[in-house]
């Protein structure tokens, strides 16, 4: 049986980092801005991401080795915020679309009717206004590309190998 490379411990950690960044985190992470992320599938995608670093380095919870350390040894940024980056630049290609574009149209779309009784489904526009006041930003501030970026851009912590 395979292990792969993320899987051999003759790897290096730094090869490893790399290749889940640039292959596994996005297999994780798309179509993720259109979900409507709760808490709970947040929760989830961050424990999954923990596990598969645990994997990597063949370490379990037994070794009692903290999430924050596994993601300074890999160079990661918690998965949960690369999910929000991801949905808020989505989110500003929507908003400057052209009125007639179908993920324009969608947006602004208003369904008729009535909502049934309980607690309302999370939606993606709660979703959006829940990112946007994380990050301090207003829709307004779409046509600004600059301000934009670095509002929501998340960068994965450089380690002392990529630094040189």
């Amino acid at each position: 049986m395979t292990m792969g490379v993320t899987g051999d411990r003759r790897r290096k950690d730094h090869l490893k980092s790399k290749i889940y960044r640039t292959v596994i985190r996005p297999v994780a992470l798309y179509g993720t801005e259109c979900w409507p992320a709760t808490k709970e599938v947040e929760r989830r995608l961050g424990v999954k991401e923990i596990k598969m670093l645990r994997w990597t380095a063949g370490v379990t919870r037994m070794d009692h080795i903290s999430n924050d350390d596994f993601r300074k040894r890999f160079g990661v940024a918690p998965i949960q915020r690369k999910m929000q980056e991801n949905r808020l630049r989505w989110f500003r290609h929507v908003l400057r679309a052209e009125d007639n574009t179908l993920a324009k149209s969608a947006y602004t779309l208003e369904v008729a009717g009535k909502r049934p009784k309980g607690r309302p489904r999370q939606r993606w526009t709660y979703t959006q206004q829940n990112d946007l006041k994380a990050v301090r930003l207003h829709p307004d501030m779409a046509r600004d590309r600059i301000k934009w970026r670095q509002r929501i851009h998340t960068a994965d912590p450089a380690t002392k190998r990529d630094k040189r």
